[in-house]
């Protein structure tokens, strides 16, 4: 290892220890030797790696809002679109991945664009299923903010098709959910859509 690198791991050992063993169960239920040198490590690794994955839970969603709060007069749309998304199916322990769009239209208050970024990882972060996190995103910010709306959209590949099952490498599943005029005038939500470049049909 370089002298001029310095490895910091922040885990909780005793989650590590745990996760570990069993990892390590799993590879001998399977056939494997975990004892073999390229497994000796895998099941900290595997450990480490589903903690971070899973940091979401760790994390208040609302009070990164909240961080970087502001009182502003401005009520146009604000879009974060392309956010890059990574999350865990909860039914296979697979990952599906790909991109979320949100927008919000202000009623008094904006947030960091930062921010949204980081709702959305923090949900994502999580065990989840693709229409749930849809949803857990809008009303975040929804309650955060209590905007005049709040629109999201997700496009995402989803590994447990790809890899088992259906086995089809292509699909990509989209989810929306809305509040406030994203609902109520059908131009602004066709405005969203447009602008985020979603296939919604």
């Amino acid at each position: 290892m370089s002298e001029h690198y310095t490895r910091i791991d922040d885990y909780n050992e005793e989650k590590v220890q745990a996760i570990r063993e069993h990892v390590r169960a799993i590879l001998e239920i399977l056939g494997e030797d975990p004892a073999r040198e390229g497994l000796l490590k895998t099941p900290e690794r595997v450990a480490k790696s589903r903690l971070f994955i899973t940091q979401g839970y760790r994390q208040d969603p609302v009070e990164i809002i909240n961080s970087a709060k502001f009182s502003e007069e401005y009520r146009q749309m604000i879009l974060v679109k392309d956010i890059e998304l990574y999350s865990m199916c909860e039914h296979h322990l697979l990952p599906f991945y790909g991109k979320a769009h949100v927008a919000y239209i202000p009623n008094g208050y904006i947030t960091g664009l930062s921010k949204i970024v980081r709702v959305v990882d923090a949900f994502a972060r999580r065990l989840q299923v693709q229409e749930r996190l849809t949803v857990q995103i809008r009303d975040c910010i929804q309650d955060a903010l209590k905007p005049m709306g709040v629109a999201v959209i997700i496009e995402a590949a989803h590994t447990c098709m790809q890899l088992r099952g259906v086995e089809k490498q292509n699909s990509v599943t989209t989810t929306s959910a809305f509040t406030g005029v994203f609902l109520s005038q059908l131009k602004t939500r066709e405005e969203f859509i447009l602008m985020t470049g979603a296939k919604m049909r």
